[in-house]
């Protein structure tokens, strides 16, 4: 299961994920992010509750971050120490912004 709770303020874009990010609940992120996403130029991801991100979660987050690359800035705040092993096994911390 996966709580995603968005705040839009002009052109910035605050995501906060709680649960889940796996097969079931990526195309949900996907269909939100996509949802919001035009106009935007300052997109946060914000995973202080997020537990687990599968390579379908993955996928998204790649995703969003070739559309702010042509737009603007993406980041990816407060995460838990498993998620980060996760995005440094996989490479991720090469292609996304992330801090903790």
């Amino acid at each position: 299961m996966l709580k995603i709770n968005k705040t839009v303020e002009e052109a910035k874009a605050v995501v906060a994920l709680e649960g889940r990010l796996d097969t079931v609940t990526a195309p949900e992120l996907e269909a939100d992010l996509m949802g919001i996403i035009d106009g935007i130029t300052e997109l946060v991801l914000d995973f202080e509750t997020l537990d687990y991100i599968s390579s379908a979660g993955l996928r998204v987050l790649l995703s969003a971050q070739k559309t702010m690359n042509k737009q603007g800035t993406m980041k990816i705040v407060h995460v838990k120490e498993v998620i980060m092993d996760i995005f440094d096994m996989t490479g991720f911390l090469d292609i996304l912004t992330v801090e903790q």
